[in-house]
C-alpha cells in the first residue's frame, strides 16, 4: 500500500477519478491530517467507529490544535468564499435592473380603426398615434408588432408577446365627437396583458404600454386644445379635452386563479429539476454504498459492505436504470401533490405526465452522466449546470428580454428554460407547438442523447486505461498489546 493512499484499488493503482460521490473536502482534510502529523486514531479509517479512532481508543487529535494548522483550511476556504462570490453574481446580476437590461420586450400594437381623417389631415387618428408610439425612441426596448386584432390574439394565446395596446374601431369618430355637443364618453385605448408569461413580464409590458397610451392621450389632448373649434369650449369641456382618452386594463390572455399569478410553471419546472437532480444522487449514493464503493453512516452507526467487483460502465448503467425506474415514482407523486392536493390550474394531464416524466428524467440521467465522469465534484458541476446557471437564465420568472446579455446567451441551450417553456405552453398555451412546446421536447432529446453520450463516452475511457474504481479495504484491527 501507499504511504499516501488509505484506499488502493483493486489492482494496486492510485484512482485519479475518485468516487463519483465522493467528498473532495474530505479528501482535502484527510491529506492535512495525514501530513501534519495526527495522533492516535487518525481519521477515521475503515472499520472504526463514530469516534473517529480504533474502537475502544481513547486517543486522538484534537481540534483546537487542528484548527492552528493552515493547510487544513486552505480548501474549504477558497472553494466556500468563490461559490459564495459566484453565486452572488449569478443571482443577483440577473434580476437587479430589468428595466436597464430591457431589450426588445415583444409588445403587441393594434390599430382597428376604422374611421375616417379628421379634417385636414391625412391618416385617421389610430394610424397616427400607433405610428408615433412605434417611432418615440422606444425601438431599442421595446419590440412593437404591428397587428390585426385577431393576429394580436393568436400571439397572446400562444406566448409570442407579453401584451397588446388596442386602438379599437370607433376612435377617430368617438375623438370628433367630443368637440361637439353629442359627446357621450371619451374614447378608450385599450391595455392588454398575458399574465401567462408571468407577473413580472406582463407587468413591464403593461407599464410599458399604459405609458405609451397616456403619452398618445397628451399629445392628442394638445391637438384639440389648440383647435380653433374648441377655442370658446367651457373650462370642464377643456379639461376633458386635455386628457381625452380613457386607457382601461383588460386580461388578454386569461389563466385560472390557481395558477400563482402565472409563476406556477417557473415553480413546477423548478421541482421538475430538483427531483432529477435530486433523486440522481441520492441513487448514485445507494448504489455506491450497496456495491461497498462508499461508507454507510448514520449517526453513531458505520457500515460497509462487501465490494461487489463491478467496472464504472456497468456502474452507469445500472444507475440509470434506476433512475429510469424511481423517477416514475417521484414524477407521479409531484403531480399528485401539485395538482390533486395544492389543486394548481393544470390542463392536458396526460401530456403533463409524460412531459413531466422525460423532463426530470433527462435531469437525472444528465446528472448520473456528471456524478460519473467528474467523481467526488460531479454534484458540484451538475448543481451549477442544472440550477445555479438555470434559474436566472430560465426567463420564466424575468423575461429573457430583461436580463444582460450573458443570460440569454445561457438560454440556448441551459436546461431550465427548455423545461419551463414547456411547462408553460401546457399548462397556459393550450399545449400549443408554437408556444415553446415543440422546442422543449426537440431539447429534452437532445439533452438526453447528449448526457448519454458523454457519462457512457467517459466511463468507458477510464476502463480502457484501468482506472478503477478505489476499492476500500479494511484497515487490521489493533492487537492488545503488540503497540
Amino acid at each position: 500500500m501507499d504511504a499516501d493512499s488509505k484506499y488502493p484499488d483493486d489492482d494496486g493503482h492510485r484512482d485519479p477519478v475518485g468516487d463519483p460521490v465522493g467528498d473532495p473536502v474530505g479528501d482535502a482534510t484527510g491529506d492535512a491530517l495525514l501530513s501534519g502529523g495526527g495522533g492516535g486514531g487518525g481519521s477515521g479509517g475503515v472499520g472504526s467507529g463514530a469516534g473517529g479512532g480504533p474502537r475502544g481508543s481513547g486517543g486522538g487529535a484534537r481540534a483546537g490544535a487542528l484548527l492552528t494548522r493552515p493547510k487544513l483550511w486552505i480548501f474549504p476556504t477558497v472553494l466556500t468564499a468563490l461559490l459564495a462570490l459566484l453565486l452572488s453574481l449569478l443571482y443577483m446580476g440577473g434580476i437587479v435592473n430589468p428595466e436597464r437590461n430591457l431589450h426588445d420586450l415583444p409588445i403587441g400594437l393594434v390599430n382597428a380603426d376604422l374611421g375616417k381623417p379628421l379634417p385636414g389631415q391625412r391618416q385617421n387618428v389610430g394610424t397616427q398615434v400607433t405610428t408615433a408610439i412605434v417611432s418615440d425612441g422606444t425601438s431599442d426596448t421595446v419590440e412593437w408588432r404591428r397587428l390585426t386584432p385577431a393576429e394580436a390574439q393568436d400571439e397572446l394565446a400562444s406566448g409570442k408577446i407579453y401584451g397588446a395596446l388596442e386602438v379599437p374601431t370607433n376612435f377617430t369618430d368617438s375623438l370628433a365627437a367630443l368637440t361637439t355637443a353629442n359627446a357621450t364618453k371619451r374614447p378608450t385605448l385599450t391595455v392588454l396583458t398575458n399574465p401567462g408569461m408571468g407577473s413580472l413580464g406582463s407587468s413591464l409590458a403593461s407599464r410599458i404600454t399604459t405609458a405609451a397610451a397616456q403619452q398618445a392621450s397628451a399629445t392628442i389632448g394638445k391637438q384639440l386644445t389648440a383647435s380653433p373649434a374648441t377655442a370658446k369650449a367651457d373650462p370642464t369641456t377643456r379639461l376633458l379635452l386635455a386628457q381625452p382618452v380613457q386607457v382601461v386594463t383588460r386580461v388578454g390572455h386569461p389563466i385560472g386563479r390557481h395558477s400563482g399569478l402565472g409563476l406556477s410553471a417557473f415553480y413546477y419546472t423548478l421541482l421538475l429539476v430538483l427531483a432529477g437532480f435530486l433523486g440522481a444522487n441520492l441513487i448514485s449514493t445507494g448504489v455506491d454504498t450497496a456495491l461497498g464503493y462508499a461508507d454507510s453512516e448514520i449517526g453513531p452507526w458505520h457500515t460497509r459492505r462487501p465490494t461487489v467487483p463491478i467496472n464504472r460502465t456497468q456502474t452507469l448503467l445500472l444507475k440509470m436504470g434506476m433512475t429510469v425506474g424511481i423517477t416514475l415514482l417521484t414524477v407521479s407523486l409531484v403531480m399528485l401533490a401539485t395538482v390533486a392536493i395544492l389543486g394548481m390550474d393544470a390542463t392536458h394531464l396526460p401530456l403533463l405526465w409524460i412531459y413531466s416524466y422525460c423532463a426530470s428524467l433527462a435531469v437525472g440521467l444528465g446528472v448520473q452522466a456528471i456524478n460519473a465522469a467528474f467523481g467526488g465534484i460531479g454534484q458540484l458541476v451538475s448543481m451549477f449546470v442544472f440550477i445555479v446557471l438555470g434559474l436566472p437564465s430560465s426567463g420564466a420568472t424575468v423575461p429573457l428580454q430583461a436580463v444582460p446579455g450573458f443570460y440569454r446567451f445561457l438560454s440556448i441551450f441551459e436546461p431550465m428554460r427548455q423545461l419551463s417553456d414547456g411547462v408553460r405552453a401546457i399548462l397556459f398555451f393550450d399545449a400549443r407547438a408554437d408556444a415553446g412546446l415543440y422546442r422543449a421536447w426537440l431539447m429534452i432529446g437532445v439533452g438526453t442523447a447528449i448526457g448519454l453520450f458523454f457519462g457512457f463516452a467517459m466511463t468507458r475511457y477510464y476502463d480502457r486505461k484501468g482506472l478503477h474504481r478505489m476499492t476500500p479495504q479494511p484497515v487490521p484491527p489493533v492487537e492488545a498489546g503488540s503497540a
